[in-house]
């Protein structure tokens, strides 16, 4: 653990994480801490979701980077595919906000949409515009 821990923070800007042995005290209590609470330590979100930035700088800032991380390289080869994919048969017809959301759906596909959900946030959209003079 020790020298993998020393590798991960070579990796890191500098200023974002305090000494090697400051943070390895804090993941010893992050640990510590999971254990006592019972948190369900399902996947990385999860764990962010439940750590106290206050009590646990270092282990939050090194959660952030392990939840950016693609699980794979295809991943992340996915996403540029299927930008690419929509930009081509998009062209410059839509928007950049809109080339985004279609990008995002495509990538995210795993994420159960609900229809009825999208139809009551629209509905409690205000409608009209409002024009300052």
């Amino acid at each position: 653990m020790k020298k993998d821990l020393k590798n991960l923070l070579n990796f890191t800007v500098p200023n974002d994480i305090d000494s090697f042995d400051l943070v390895k005290s804090e993941i010893l209590l992050w640990n510590r801490y999971l254990d006592d609470s019972n948190i369900k330590t399902k996947n990385a979100i999860n764990i962010l979701n439940n750590c106290n930035s206050d009590l646990f700088p270092n282990v939050f800032k090194l959660l952030q980077i392990l939840v950016t991380l693609p699980v794979t390289s295809c991943e992340a080869e996915r996403s540029f595919s299927t930008l690419k994919r929509i930009k081509t048969y998009l062209r410059n017809s839509t928007s950049e906000l809109r080339l985004n959301g279609l990008a995002a759906l495509n990538i995210h596909y795993d994420i159960d949409v609900k229809s009825e959900e999208v139809i009551q946030r629209l509905s409690n959209l205000k409608r009209r515009l409002d024009f300052i003079l």
